[in-house]
């Protein structure tokens, strides 16, 4: 039986231990597993969306989509998620959280599968190139065709590509198929973060549930590393690997035709956060209490938070249903007073635009190294996975670690937060200079005499070196010439014979090559396009670093910047200030952003595929020097405008400080006397433990 110890603390003590679930500095042997199984689902759903990033330009080439399109998919993710996130919220924490969190992971996996099927169902990718009729002959097939000079102008050349399949691809979009994957994805994904954060916080010691939630993000972390990396893998593998012969496949992945093995990584993804879904089902409702969630003073907070307790759920009768009407009542003032609050307001204007600029950037930052910089997608995702995201992750924790060492407050956290930001902005200007010359097409880029500056249009594919063929101005079969220039296809190229077969095909006899060529030569053509670019080659490495510099020092203020959204409200304002910027963000930006970018985007292209059966299929090659200022400028600009608004709400925060250090100060004396009335209801709070302990069975209500 315990002992009241009646002194002015009014501590007691046990004759007997305390039960085990009572004991300090333990963690639950369940907790402990629902640690490992939360971070584990972290993990593969940061893989998942992350592997989803890496296959932008693969998925655009697959299904002969532009990027405005990829933008739509991806922003299907955050569609999905904002679907149900109210529901899951709000009616996930009244039900069995690790069993929704397991339904959660399946039904993230099953979409990630759903994603992967369409290369079931679409068949065999068909390379757009013209030397696939001579693949099984002895005598290649001349690339020039004879015809007469007023119908090659015209560009009337039957298409080589094959009619078959053609009614089967159109009668259905397969991208559709990756769309619905993407919304499954997001509305799985939506009880992982949520539930799994608030079971900790329920269940774990107070001094301990920061460390559990950090370690679980900090491993949530690792997921984009190993995505961007099997990205890197996958793009390596050609898409038909095991179908095909790769003797017959005429190109490389640094082609703009080439796809990668895609769907392989969504596949490996998919069976990674199924098995995240299994430990949850084995995993209880509840845990028992920890001392310190129940064994202190009885404020009103902490009384209402005893009778919620999973574990107290016997000792107290259920309270009766909230009407919905008053909820509603309640709820207008509330947000009315949220949205009153001018700090925050600018805080969520500030971060909806600068999420636009990041997930833009983001988005489509391995695409830009592809095709400002001529390195393949394995590289690309490569470079973003072992380089890019480590940097990141090192800044945000870096952060945490200035914050606590100097002990910033609010203030200084907005400063730290702004400061930073504010340099990488400066560091990210040096990126307009970092500058690569557009490839050399002839009648692209340059003329076929070689003379650069050329306005493109249809009708400059088309000289008198190649007027004796009967070309097609839709064909981009590329070849790179002696005299170093790529030519659109061998026949614009002016080519009459060919010899070899599969990649190693060479083109002779290149009437075109000598138009340029102001020595004399081979007027021969391999296939692929022209790779001399020295001088890219030698920036590309500064520019890599500059990017790792400038997302640390980015990172660094995303702590902080977090920090200043939590203190500059009120604490009971807390949770829907954080879902209204959740909600915010997602919608104004997680959706938004990787559309209208894909589709600036696209006004750079200069060359575009066409499909199988017709219409405009992705982009071929870009004008460098366009897509460097479209892209880098519209992530700049955002980001201008956001510190815009930075600037103005300085003010507004430091007399936001002002009025609750006064108000403060006024509340000092009624601070005091309600401590006084605090440490005299402990005694009473004790004896109310004491009573519950000693009567499991008995039913009290509050």
């Amino acid at each position: 039986m315990r002992k009241m110890d009646n002194t002015a603390t009014g501590s007691w003590t046990a004759d007997t231990n305390p039960p085990s679930s009572t004991v300090k500095n333990s963690c639950h042997p369940n907790l402990k597993m629902f640690l490992a199984a939360l971070s584990f689902a972290y993990f593969a759903k940061a893989l998942s969306g992350s592997y989803m990033k890496s296959t932008i330009t693969q998925l655009e080439r697959r299904f002969d989509i532009p990027s405005y399109m990829i933008g739509i998919i991806d922003g299907s993710f955050e569609i999905g998620n904002l679907l149900v996130i109210a529901f899951v919220s709000y009616f996930g924490a009244k039900l069995h959280r690790p069993k929704i969190i397991a339904i959660g992971c399946i039904l993230m996996s099953f979409g990630t599968f759903l994603i992967a099927m369409p290369h079931f169902i679409i068949g065999r990718y068909k390379i757009e190139t013209s030397v696939r009729s001579s693949v099984n002959s002895t005598n290649n097939l001349s690339p020039c065709p004879t015809s007469s000079p007023e119908s090659s102008r015209t560009g009337d050349r039957p298409s080589i590509l094959p009619s078959r399949g053609c009614e089967r691809e159109s009668s259905v979009s397969m991208w559709i198929y990756v769309f619905l994957g993407n919304v499954l994805r997001g509305i799985g994904e939506t009880p992982v973060q949520p539930l799994g954060i608030s079971y900790i916080d329920d269940y774990a010691q107070s001094e301990n549930a920061a460390l559990y939630i950090g370690c679980v993000q900090t491993i949530s972390i690792i997921g984009p590393v190993f995505g961007y990396l099997l990205g890197s893998l996958c793009a390596k593998i050609y898409v038909d690997i095991g179908y095909v012969d790769m003797e017959t496949v005429t190109i490389t992945p640094s082609d703009a035709r080439w796809v990668g093995a895609w769907w392989l990584g969504y596949l490996i993804a998919g069976a990674i956060t199924l098995m995240s879904a299994v430990p949850f089902w084995f995993l209880p409702k509840s845990l028992p209490m920890p001392v310190d969630k129940h064994d202190t003073s009885c404020t009103p907070e902490q009384t209402r938070f005893i009778k919620d307790s999973p574990t107290m759920e016997h000792k107290f009768r259920p309270e009766e249903p909230a009407n919905l009407h008053q909820m509603a009542k309640e709820f207008v003032p509330t947000l009315k007073s949220l949205l009153g609050n001018p700090v925050y307001v600018i805080y969520l204007c500030v971060t909806i635009i600068q999420f636009n600029s990041l997930i833009g950037m983001v988005t489509y930052k391995p695409k830009y190294i592809e095709q400002h910089y001529g390195q393949s997608a394995s590289k690309a995702n490569f470079l973003m996975g072992m380089i890019n995201i480590p940097a990141v992750a090192l800044g945000m924790f870096s952060g945490g670690v200035v914050m606590k060492k100097y002990k910033l407050g609010v203030m200084g956290a907005a400063k730290f937060a702004f400061g930073t930001s504010l340099l990488g902005y400066f560091l990210s200007l040096f990126f307009l200079a970092m500058s690569c010359d557009n490839a050399t097409v002839a009648g692209i880029t340059v003329s076929y005499t070689g003379v650069e500056g050329l306005s493109y249009q249809e009708q400059s594919l088309f000289s008198d070196c190649n007027s004796g063929c009967l070309c097609s101005r839709r064909e981009w079969d590329p070849v790179c010439g002696e005299n170093g220039i790529t030519y659109v296809s061998p026949c614009l190229a002016g080519c009459t014979s060919s010899t070899g077969s599969g990649r190693n095909t060479v083109f002779d006899n290149c009437r075109c090559v000598a138009m340029a060529d102001t020595q004399p030569g081979n007027l021969t053509a391999t296939l692929g396009q022209c790779q001399h670019r020295d001088s890219c080659d030698k920036i590309f490495p500064y520019f890599l670093a500059l990017s790792v510099l400038s997302s640390f020092i980015i990172s660094l203020g995303g702590t902080p910047g977090f920090v200043l959204l939590i203190r500059c409200i009120k604490p009971e304002l807390k949770s829907l200030a954080l879902g209204i910027h959740t909600l915010a963000t997602r919608t104004l930006a997680g959706i938004p952003a990787p559309i209208y970018f894909g589709a600036i985007i696209d006004t750079t292209c200069l060359k575009w595929g066409y499909k199988m059966c017709g219409g405009r299929g992705a982009c071929r090659i870009y004008n460098t020097s366009a897509y460097r200022i479209v892209y880098l400028g519209l992530t700049l600009g955002l980001r201008t405008v956001s510190f815009f608004l930075c600037i103005l709400g300085f003010p507004l925060l430091k007399r936001h400080i002002k009025r609750e250090e006064k108000a403060a100060m006024t509340n000092g004396s009624a601070d005091l006397e309600s401590l006084r009335k605090e440490e005299h209801s402990s005694i009473h709070c004790e004896q109310f433990i004491l009573a519950l302990d000693c009567n499991p069975n008995r039913e009290t209500r509050l």
